[in-house]
């Protein structure tokens, strides 16, 4: 599994992210499943760099998603502002 850096995570789109996401979770889940039968681990590091990126994912979602309706209140912000004026310039 490659690391998943910030800058790579950012250019995916929306799909990507999900299909990322749950495939790592996936994947958490099945050596989570290995270690409690007691297999041995081939990499410790992998659950921890697993567990790590699924953060990561879950943290920019959200932030895209904050930073989405943001965008859309100050989008309806703008147009009562400007329906303001119009209104004052016609009363005028």
């Amino acid at each position: 599994m490659a690391i998943l850096k910030v800058k790579q995570i950012r250019e995916m789109k929306p799909e990507e992210l999900a299909k990322k996401l749950s495939e790592l979770k996936l994947e958490l889940a099945k050596e989570h499943g290995n270690v409690k039968m007691g297999r041995p681990v081939k990499n410790p590091g992998k659950i921890r760099e697993m567990r790590r990126a699924i953060a990561r994912l879950t943290t920019i979602k959200h932030q895209t998603k904050i930073q989405a309706t943001k965008q859309a209140k100050s989008q309806t912000k703008n147009e009562k502002v400007e329906k303001q004026k119009q209104e004052k310039r016609t009363k005028k």
